[in-house]
């Protein structure tokens, strides 16, 4: 075994963090697919995302001004800024492996997204693609890397790891999926699909870094 693979916090995916994100992965996989089949060409809200809207109520102007800004942060400039500060952030510690995943992690979500948006068919708006949230499936995989990144060069254990990424992924996802709903730009259930397809994805792409990283190192020793 390599140099490399030898120092701490080296994976991005933690080993005791490997086999509880997998399971979660799967479940948020199978949500997807229950989520998809069931708004399946779907052309209005279900009766949870009335209740769950009934619920937002109307939000004054303060309030769409912090949706509209959380809403950036899912578009084309506001992402790749994000993004762009990140990948900074993990060449500044020194692990380019970090910054593969945060490109790749946020990227395979955000297409999952646009790839799935067709094959389920819900539409608002008068037939614009809804399921699942792109926006939020962004955020949530943003944030899913960066508690990974924070819990692999802290060396957290199982516990302590995954409450963090699990809280760091459920309040990106909530963050955004709130705006989406209250500038009516998707349904909750789209939210809710999108967050379930960040968490499908980025321990996969996680778990695929890796493994081509250390396949490498290995070559190399």
């Amino acid at each position: 075994m390599g140099r490399t693979e030898r120092e701490p916090g080296r994976a991005v995916l933690p080993g005791p963090l490997r086999g509880w994100l997998g399971a979660i992965a799967g479940l948020a996989a199978l949500a997807v697919v229950a989520l998809g089949a069931r708004y399946g060409g779907a052309d209005g809200p279900g009766g949870g995302d009335v209740r769950v809207r009934a619920l937002a109520g109307e939000s004054g102007a303060a309030w769409r001004d912090l949706a509209e800004g959380a809403d950036f942060l899912g578009e084309p400039a506001g992402a790749a800024g994000l993004v762009a500060v990140g990948v900074l952030g993990c060449l500044w510690v020194r692990w380019p492996r970090a910054a593969v995943l945060l490109v790749g992690g946020v990227g395979t979500a955000v297409a999952a997204t646009t790839l799935l948006k067709p094959v389920v068919g819900r539409t608002i708006h008068g037939g614009h693609l809804a399921f699942p949230s792109g926006h939020t499936a962004f955020l949530t995989a943003f944030a899913l890397v960066l508690a990974l990144v924070v819990s692999g060069r802290l060396g957290l254990g199982r516990t302590a790891g995954l409450s963090l990424v699990l809280a760091a992924g459920t309040v990106g996802g909530a963050v955004m999926g709130w705006a989406q709903v209250v500038l009516d730009a998707h349904y909750p259930t789209d939210a809710l699909g999108g967050w379930c397809t960040a968490f499908a994805v980025v321990p996969a792409v996680a778990w695929a870094v890796d493994r081509a990283a250390d396949s490498r190192a290995q070559d190399e020793n």
